[in-house]
């Protein structure tokens, strides 16, 4: 029997018993907090020697110095070309439509001129060094070489440094082939909170990167978090998580088999489904119970949705909306008839996916929008992975004489009521008067 909790919003308690489904700690425990602390120490002030310690430790994988990390580009070329045909066509499939997406968000420079002689704008420029991190701990994930790197490469990033931890030393073909279709520069065996130290710090054989983006267990999270401010992040993600908005009138095995595609990540994992007609949900349970078998990973979906799936009974869609706003859910799937009226009453969702015939697992692989997507109820204000999350923009500001006389006199008036006499003469001095005259 499938354990699955059922929620319905007519219950008293059912604002409370959401929360405690939906709000995600991600906080770490002391353990981990510690460990990461430690391992970041370690690698910033011992480097390779720390490096390749941990990654025998941590990744039982048997090298004996860290220049033995660094994969060559040929053997990624070589991964590529030993693919069979459809699975390299499938590769560079995707990587067009996700470099096509992400080259309509291209930010651009501008400048404006005022009357006075004041040129205002602003510049974009591309970060110079990327680190991108991608998970390989329970499965590979080349789909994350290529959501990770193609908007670096669309921004215009310099030099672009992937890590990824191979157990054993093993790593999969496929993630090895994605980085040469994707473009990475350099690609490094390495993982955890030890490689997150090594690309935010530096040691001789790794680089040190600006920014550090890519998934990552709990330890690579932490590890994140912590380096925040010396080197930029994307986000500290929490479990991956689905939310299904369903009016009844999909085939139950569908929506059965998305709750699956997110459940099956691991136990953590959150997959809810709200509809308005209870004997939907019943058929839906009973599609779940009848195909959760035939699933290789049924017992980590199993979990995921014991621990933190819910099926959820709705008055109606106007409802569901309001419970989804609530929410805030990483993948929002609306199975409706009119799905774009009902995504014009969503604020909040890292994304949507509109119809029938749209499920999630498309946008994992090949839609085109990155998979990177704010988790954890953070789209209330964060956004998905973009070119804009790799370029950085600097403000212009030119005034002629008289625009500084003009901007003067506001700016000593502020200045003078905030104390700040410097700020104040600096600015009267373009005026040519002493603003303590």
């Amino acid at each position: 029997m499938l354990e699955i909790e059922r929620l319905s919003t007519t219950q008293p308690d059912f604002e409370e018993r959401l929360g405690a489904l939906t709000d995600w700690d991600d906080g770490a425990t002391h353990g981990v907090e510690s460990t990461v602390a430690e391992i970041l120490e370690s690698v910033r002030r011992d480097g390779d020697s720390a490096l390749v310690e941990y990654t025998r430790q941590l990744d039982a994988h048997p090298v004996s110095s860290a220049d033995q990390l660094e994969v060559a580009p040929e053997r990624c070329r070589a991964a590529l070309d030993a693919l069979p045909a459809e699975d390299r066509e499938a590769l560079r499939a995707a990587a067009e439509r996700i470099r096509a997406y992400h080259e309509h968000q291209r930010p651009q420079s501008w400048e404006n001129d005022d009357a006075d002689g004041t040129r205002l704008g602003q510049r974009i420029r591309p970060l110079e060094r990327v680190g991108v991190y991608v998970p390989g701990g329970k499965a590979a994930y080349p789909s994350s070489v290529l959501m990770n790197v193609l908007p670096a490469r669309v921004a215009g990033v310099g030099e672009v440094i992937m890590v990824a931890p191979a157990p054993g030393g093993e790593i999969a073909p496929m993630v090895l082939a994605a980085a040469a279709v994707a473009g990475v520069d350099r690609l490094f065996l390495v993982g955890g909170a030890q490689a997150v130290a090594a690309l935010a710090f530096g040691t001789p054989t790794i680089p040190a990167v600006d920014k550090i983006v890519g998934p990552g267990n709990a330890y690579v999270a932490e590890a994140k978090r912590r380096v925040f401010g010396h080197v930029g992040i994307d986000m500290v993600a929490g479990p991956s998580e689905i939310l299904i908005i369903c009016d009844g009138q999909t085939d139950a095995d569908w929506i059965a088999m998305d709750l699956f595609s997110q459940a099956e990540h691991d136990e953590d994992a959150r997959a809810l489904l709200i509809c308005p007609e209870a004997r939907y949900l019943d058929e839906v349970q009973a599609a779940m119970e009848r195909l959760l078998p035939e699933m290789e990973r049924s017992e980590i979906i199993r979990e995921s949705l014991r621990r933190r799936g819910a099926l959820i009974c709705v008055r109606d869609l106007n409802e569901a909306a309001a419970v989804a706003n609530r929410i805030a859910p990483e993948h929002l799937e609306l199975s409706v008839v009119e799905p774009e009226r009902l995504a014009a009453a969503i604020d909040h969702a890292g994304a949507m996916f509109l119809g029938r015939h749209t499920p999630e697992a498309l946008g994992d692989y090949c839609a085109g929008p990155s998979h990177v997507l704010p988790t954890s109820r953070t789209a209330r204000f964060a956004s998905p992975l973009g070119v804009y999350d790799f370029c950085k923009s600097t403000s212009i500001v030119y005034c002629s004489e008289q625009a500084a006389g003009s901007l003067g006199e506001i700016a000593v008036r502020l200045a003078e009521a905030e104390g700040l006499t410097a700020h104040a003469r600096s600015a009267a001095y373009r005026m040519r008067r002493d603003p303590s005259a």
